[in-house]
């Protein structure tokens, strides 16, 4: 079993040093804005594309492709099909420009951060990372009164996390390994 750490109710977190799940592909959501480049045709190529709400886009000559869903190599591939009526051979490479994906993708983070926010899971992200990513905590926030909740199918967990001890006092065992679909809620200290 991982090192962890006793938490409230019984729980013990795993400590961001063990990587919590292997690594994944990125699947492009609503929100997230591409790069799409068909080689030798640059007139085709988009720059700076969002991927609208109902999780679609539109390039030249392959309008409304759904793009929510898939990784960037599966769209470059659905494009190309959909080129292959206009262009020989076409070649589609597809970027992630800004990253979002799906809401069960992201790790959000509310109450007194200094810019709370949604943000996109990547392998191996802490609470350290999310801090830093939040611009830390607020001159009211209770962070050692911090709280992960966790959905694991039906139920949901509580985990206790002292973020100001993690980020004031370098207390690395608060570093807590974060997973897809959390959300970090910071209280208001009461004075």
């Amino acid at each position: 079993m991982a090192p962890a750490l006793a938490a409230c109710g019984g729980h013990k977190p795993e400590i961001a040093s063990k990587p919590d799940e292997p690594a994944s592909e990125y699947i492009i959501g609503p929100g997230v804005v591409l790069s799409i480049s068909v080689y030798e045709a640059q007139p085709l190529s988009v720059t700076d594309l969002p991927v609208r709400p109902d999780g679609r886009i539109s390039v030249p000559l392959a309008p409304d492709l759904q793009a929510a869903g898939k990784t960037p190599s599966q769209l470059g591939h659905d494009i190309e099909d959909k080129l292959k009526k206009y262009v020989q051979n076409p070649i589609v490479t597809v970027m992630v420009r800004t990253f979002q994906g799906p809401a069960d993708r992201q790790v959000r983070v509310i109450g007194e951060a200094v810019d709370p926010q949604a943000i996109p899971y990547r392998d191996s992200l802490t609470v350290l990372d999310v801090m830093i990513a939040t611009r830390g905590l607020t001159k009211f926030a209770a962070g050692n009164s911090a709280i992960i909740i966790r959905h694991n199918g039906l139920k949901s967990e509580r985990i206790h996390v002292r973020l100001a001890d993690l980020i004031k006092d370098g207390d690395i065992s608060q570093n807590v390994a974060m997973r897809p679909g959390d959300t970090l809620i910071i209280p208001q200290s009461w004075f």
